[in-house]
């Protein structure tokens, strides 16, 4: 074995040494040295490919789909740190779908680190980089965006961190909570909500730095489709009778995937107002097939819900079509399509529609008034002004005394408006309500802005419905804080910040158009 090592391998070493040294010498011609250093950089490249190789094979080995996952989130931070805005692509595809159990939420064992997690750091990091050298990074946080939403929100998560040893032991018998202690509560209440404002910011700095900000409609169009085919492929795959999913026994069922019936209604109430306004002003043939398509295919996926109040918001998206697009054309139209789509929906749509009518008002709320409203007033009305903190229901006297057995142990109030008096007080409630205001008149005034395309108008049209409709909605669920079912409602408003600040400079809407938008409002 020796003698083969110093006649065959030794010196074939050696050679191989002298001429890595050749390589980076300069003692020849420039030629022939800019040659050699072109070779070096090409076996530095392999080799470290293959070093990567090895190495993630070796974390493959050990981590399994972890690796995978971690692997590709790493990739994709490459490419952000060339160009921020190929990260917020990536967030508008995965934001939608990442609540879902589709999604990972967790690699290596470690709370908290997952792919969107990752993106969004990286992407926030390229953003902000960017930012100091462009001078951009001042505009990035709208003042209304942080008095009126995030510095209550934030109050709100520190008054209620303090609270954490007094949650009611329903919610830890049952896991509906996955934290015990201050820093979960921060991190599952505050710091998670918050990605989805970090989401729309990052949004508005790509559409201020973009030439053309149709773009951005193609992602949120295939995730639309996405969380649209999940819902349906997922009732086909089960076998279940549409009577049954209809039941009121039956509202946990598309729990499975990890987001409740409920939460996906509304998310698809607020996306199908956006795709229908678009589509109604676009000009472009193949843009409005594909949203036609799409606006198909998220109907299926809404009813398919059986959420009351994603039906209502539904129709509230369309009175407004209707009421803002006023012609014979257009009602003739809507006519003839509601006609058909009354006489092919199923029975069981109307048999959920008309649950409890005839028997009260408690009936008809599923007994949120008598079980939930009104035990809970209580509690908002002896912390009227700052309230008790984020998620103050869960320990509320009428749930540690009561949840479970008197009361229902949930953990929302079933209606975002008393949720945000219990958490943020009256004080807050106006805070919030000041702020979609707000939004409400950046949608009005972008959507008859003369500098922006046919597309885009009807794009920001739209989402003043589904604001609208999402607002309507919240009477009866939901929070005015951010969460999953949102995420295109924040998609909207980034866009609305960085339309407003590509187009003026700023931030600031100019005063022609806010006022043309409030008479369109008041027509």
């Amino acid at each position: 074995m020796s003698l083969v090592l110093e006649r065959r391998i030794f010196p074939v070493l050696e050679a191989f040494g002298r001429y890595c040294k050749a390589i980076f010498r300069d003692d020849s011609s420039p030629e022939d040295a800019r040659s050699r250093r072109r070779i070096a950089v090409k076996l530095s490249v392999i080799a470290g490919i293959t070093l990567l190789g090895v190495l993630w094979g070796t974390v493959v080995a050990v981590a399994e789909l972890n690796a995978l996952y971690l692997c590709v989130s790493l990739i994709g931070c490459a490419f952000i740190l060339l160009d921020y805005r190929i990260g917020v692509v990536l967030l508008i595809l995965l934001m939608p779908i990442s609540s879902s159990y589709v999604f990972p939420h967790a690699m290596l064992g470690i709370t908290g680190l997952n792919p969107l997690n990752l993106l969004l750091v990286a992407t926030f990091g390229s953003c902000l980089f960017r930012g100091l050298f462009d001078g951009s990074i001042r505009r990035i946080m709208p003042r209304a965006l942080l008095w009126l939403y995030v510095v209550p929100f934030l109050i709100a998560g520190a008054l209620g961190s303090r609270h954490v040893g007094d949650i009611a032991p329903v919610f830890f018998m049952y896991d509906a909570i996955e934290f015990h202690d201050a820093a979960g509560y921060v991190r599952d209440l505050v710091v998670k909500p918050l990605s989805m404002v970090v989401f729309a910011l990052l949004v508005g700095a790509a559409v201020s730095h973009s030439r053309k900000s149709e773009n951005f409609l193609v992602p949120m169009l295939i995730s639309i489709w996405v969380m649209g085919l999940m819902v349906i492929v997922f009732v086909f795959l089960s076998g279940i009778a549409i009577d049954a999913l209809a039941s009121s026994d039956s509202r946990e069922f598309l729990s499975a995937v990890g987001v409740h019936a409920n939460e996906l209604g509304r998310l698809y109430s607020v996306a199908y107002a956006l795709l229908l306004f678009t589509w109604a002003e676009s000009k472009q043939p193949g843009l409005r097939l594909a949203l036609l398509a799409s606006m198909g295919m998220v109907v299926v996926a809404l009813v398919l819900t059986f959420s009351r109040g994603a039906f209502f918001g539904f129709i509230v998206v369309n009175v407004l079509f209707l009421l803002w697009r006023r012609n014979a054309k257009t009602l003739t139209f809507a006519v003839l399509l509601a006609a058909g789509a009354l006489l092919v929906l199923p029975d069981a749509v109307y048999n959920r529609v008309g649950i409890g009518f005839g028997s009260g008002l408690n009936e008809i709320s599923a007994g949120r008034i008598e079980g939930i409203w009104l035990p809970l007033l209580t509690e908002a009305l002896s912390r009227p002004i700052y309230g008790a903190g984020l998620s103050s229901i869960l320990w509320s006297d009428a749930m540690r005394e009561g949840g479970g057995i008197t009361i229902p142990g949930v953990v929302v109030a079933h209606n975002a408006y008393l949720d945000t008096v219990l958490d943020m007080g009256v004080g807050g409630l106006i805070l919030v309500c000041a702020y979609f205001v707000h939004v409400w008149k950046g949608f009005r005034a972008l959507s008859v802005d003369p500098a922006l395309s046919p597309t885009l108008q009807g794009f920001y049209l739209g989402a003043a419905a589904g604001l609208a409709s999402f607002l309507v909605a919240a009477i009866v669920s939901s929070r005015l804080t951010p969460g999953t079912e949102q995420v295109y409602l924040w998609l909207a408003i980034g866009m609305m910040y960085g339309q407003r600040a590509r187009n003026a400079g700023d931030l600031s809407v100019s005063r022609r158009y806010v006022q043309t938008g409030s008479r369109a409002q008041s027509a």
